[in-house]
């Protein structure tokens, strides 16, 4: 823990009076759920909306304004990913789930199901429904070392009517980054099945030393051909108000298809976002570069802080994104432990029963907040359990979860 950055001296009243959903819907909590930072945005972001309100620029967008926003997401994905899209395959959308929307409705076969690796974004497990789509959640393996997809129940899901795979790299809930040998296993299930994939890569800008985010189209001509990206710049740089994405075309007919379908999706888009997108792209990685070593440092501290406060939670530091995701089945608080840290501890964490019928007992833990109100939450949630009457007793030992702070 760095004492002396100043995202240390952000108080809980100072979040509170901001008046952000995220600390807002639970008074007097230590909020962890949103999946939002806490730690304001980029000063070239902050300094272009100041700008936009000074000029009074708020009416519709310019062609201009989108064209230099898709020029500035092109050069961040070759100078990140060394994935070289030309500017006019990226367009503008007001957010993932818009995405998904689009995806379902234009970009996979009519009736077909969605197809969901689980634990999954809770959202994912709502929307098909309102399209009329079935979904088929496909549970991950945690083999204790890592999270694998599993490949014979994706091909089994598509062959049972799945249409499009929602592919999640980093993975919210569970900090997974993708290997491209792992993608080229799925491509192949994919292409085998003549399916699509949605790739939802809206937290790819944090990703942590030692590991590296690879675009699922990236990865082979044959990736590229059955898959629509969506990006953003709002996960990293903490504006996701503002509404906008970037929704990435790798072939012709995809291309063809968004020219006669998009005008709904990019209407909704927002102008401040546009610009402040394009912003962050272009001159806020000095800014993101501290964010992540922060967050570098929240991650180590929470395995630290696990093992002294809560032993028998199960953790794995993730390797991208600033969501942890916290095994507490041998904590003996049923399948919501979400709502015992709220009453008891005044912690309000999501609940991992919401993430798919593989996630109860588990919660989703948001760690991007000041290192002291990280501490003080990790603190009342160990002292809720001490006090808590019958308290689980030890798991076997052979059974025993570990807390590696080592492993991030």
């Amino acid at each position: 823990m760095n004492l002396e950055h100043g995202f240390d001296a952000i108080t809980e009243d100072a979040l509170r009076q901001a008046g952000s959903k995220k600390w807002s819907a639970y008074p007097d909590t230590i909020s962890a759920f949103v999946a939002e930072m806490d730690f304001g945005t980029a000063p070239p972001v902050s300094t272009v909306l100041q700008e936009m309100s000074d000029a009074a620029r708020l009416g519709y967008i310019p062609s201009t304004t989108v064209e230099a926003m898709s020029q500035a997401c092109s050069t961040w994905l070759d100078e990140s990913y060394k994935w070289q899209v030309p500017a006019s395959d990226i367009r503008p959308v007001p957010d993932v789930l818009t995405g998904l929307v689009m995806a379902i409705t234009h970009y996979s076969a009519p009736g077909s199901a969605v197809v969901l690796p689980t634990p999954a974004h809770m959202p994912f497990l709502k929307l098909p429904a309102t399209l009329g789509r079935e979904i088929i959640q496909v549970p991950m393996i945690d083999d204790g070392h890592d999270w694998k997809l599993d490949l014979d129940g994706l091909d089994a899901a598509f062959k049972s009517g799945g249409g499009l795979l929602v592919f999640c790299n980093p993975h919210n809930p569970i900090g997974k980054v993708y290997s491209s040998e792992e993608m080229h296993d799925v491509a192949a299930v994919v292409e085998r099945n003549g399916a699509r994939v949605y790739s939802d890569e809206i937290h790819a800008p944090i990703v942590f030393a030692g590991n590296r985010h690879i675009p699922y189209a990236s990865v082979s001509t044959v990736a590229a051909a059955h898959t629509v990206t969506l990006t953003s710049a709002t996960k990293a740089w903490n504006m996701s108000g503002l509404k906008c994405a970037q929704m990435i075309f790798t072939n012709d007919a995809d291309r063809q298809k968004w020219d006669e379908v998009n005008f709904m999706a990019e209407h909704g888009v927002g102008h401040l976002g546009v610009v402040a997108s394009t912003a962050a792209f272009r001159e806020g990685r000095p800014w993101l570069n501290d964010v992540l070593a922060y967050l570098d440092d929240n991650r180590r501290q929470l395995a630290g802080l696990l093992a002294e406060h809560l032993p028998r939670v199960r953790y794995r530091p993730p390797e991208g994104s600033y969501l942890a995701w916290l095994d507490c089945r041998y904590l003996g608080l049923g399948d919501h432990p979400s709502e015992f840290f709220l009453e008891h501890a005044a912690v309000a964490c999501s609940d991992g029963a919401l993430f798919g019928d593989n996630a109860s007992g588990h919660i989703r833990f948001n760690l991007a907040m000041p290192s002291p109100i990280l501490k003080q939450a990790v603190e009342n949630m160990g002292d809720a359990l001490r006090r808590r009457p019958g308290s689980a007793p030890e798991p076997d030992a052979g059974a025993r979860p570990t807390v590696n702070a080592e492993s991030a």
